[in-house]
């Protein structure tokens, strides 16, 4: 069984973090359309975002991506205008919103969780710690 997701035309071999077609169908209408003026817009989207996702699966640097991806400083302007213009998060609201819609589910959560688990000391080892420390630090000092 293959971790590659299913892909109708790959113009190259694809990678693991890339988009299905069934995936790039939900996507493809949430990012922004093109101005309609300008110097037109000659990037494939879908390949930016394979690009982004591959970062953010790998954790690789924006400068080590493959080069059958386009041009790191390509994507990582695209990364970085989203994120700027807010589109990541409309992305993300918007994806969430239609998947409780369609699992019969309030769109908005109405649930929060938090974790509250800290690491607790005692207040006598606190006191002892700060102690032996300004004792090492006079025994320093009187050497």
């Amino acid at each position: 069984m293959s971790s590659l997701p299913e892909i109708a035309n790959p113009q190259r071999k694809p990678y693991a973090s890339d988009l299905s077609d069934a995936e790039w169908e939900v996507l493809k209408p949430l990012l922004p359309a093109p101005k309609g003026f300008g110097h037109p817009v000659e990037v494939d989207f879908r390949e930016i975002l394979n690009a982004i996702f591959y970062v953010q699966r790998t954790g690789c640097q924006w400068e080590m991506l493959p080069h059958d991806l386009p041009p790191y400083t390509t994507v990582y302007g695209y990364f970085q205008k989203w994120q700027r213009k807010g589109i990541w998060q409309q992305i993300h609201d918007q994806v969430r919103q239609k998947l409780r819609r369609e699992l019969g589910r309030d769109e908005h959560s109405t649930v929060a969780i938090a974790d509250s688990q800290s690491v607790k000391t005692t207040e006598k080892k606190g006191r002892s710690t700060v102690s032996m420390v300004a004792k090492r630090l006079k025994g320093v000092s009187a050497i």
